[in-house]
């Protein structure tokens, strides 16, 4: 484990309703039993994978033990990094308006964790971001989500974080996204938002048409508390 930061360190890329502010992690951590707030502390100083991060270790994730609905995604992007705000890009608007929310809705970390499956901004590739770190999630996944106690429904974005939660799921992202009706009310897997994938929507018609509008109706009947 890598060591606690000081209490009264700044905390930079904290979100508050859609805007990054910088608090104390005094503050930041009154709001949180002692061992989950031990274990974000963790987090935000982890600097496991430093050598192998061109921009450096930059822990982004939003999270409260409240929280409604877990968003599994992959890793931070360059913006996203910079800002220091999950889906602070053109993948976090169209997730958005996927599911039907607000900025503010999205960025209460009491009603959506963001827990991606690398912490930290990877670098780039020859066809894109490369993939998450795959020491992250061994290190942090499984105490990060088993504090979320109040999760009533996981969104699996990408290959990775699908692999992670569905791991019988072999025949890949399109395949598990055709099959979202078997997976129930509890969890559903998605292509990832990013323009890069235009074609795939292009090519994928019904996933507008079928599975948008369930996935906007399950999200708003989670927020409501109606079920």
């Amino acid at each position: 484990m890598p060591p606690s930061p000081d209490p009264d360190a700044s905390l930079p890329g904290v979100p508050v309703a859609g805007v990054t502010v910088t608090v104390s992690a005094t503050l930041a951590m009154r709001a949180f039993t002692p061992p989950v707030a031990s274990l974000l502390a963790e987090v935000r100083a982890c600097t496991l994978c430093a050598p192998h991060l061109p921009l450096g270790p930059r822990p982004i994730l939003q999270f409260h033990p409240s929280a409604r609905i877990l968003i599994a995604a992959q890793a931070p992007g360059r913006k996203v990094h910079e800002t220091g705000i999950p889906f602070n890009d053109a993948s976090g608007d169209r997730l958005r308006d996927w599911l039907g929310v607000s900025r503010e809705q999205f960025y209460n970390p009491e009603l959506f964790a963001i827990v991606p499956m690398g912490l930290c901004y990877p670098g780039k590739g020859p066809s894109g971001d490369l993939p998450p770190r795959s020491e992250c999630a061994p290190q942090w996944r499984a105490p990060l989500l088993a504090a979320l106690r109040q999760v009533r429904l996981t969104l699996v974005i990408g290959q990775y974080a699908l692999a992670y939660h569905q791991p019988e799921e072999r025949p890949g992202v399109t395949i598990a996204v055709q099959n979202w009706r078997k997976y129930g009310p509890a969890l559903v897997p998605l292509p990832h938002p990013s323009p890069a994938n235009n074609r795939w929507f292009a090519r994928n018609p019904w996933f507008g048409q079928e599975l948008r509008p369930y996935l906007r109706e399950r999200v708003k009947e989670v927020l409501s508390d109606r079920e």
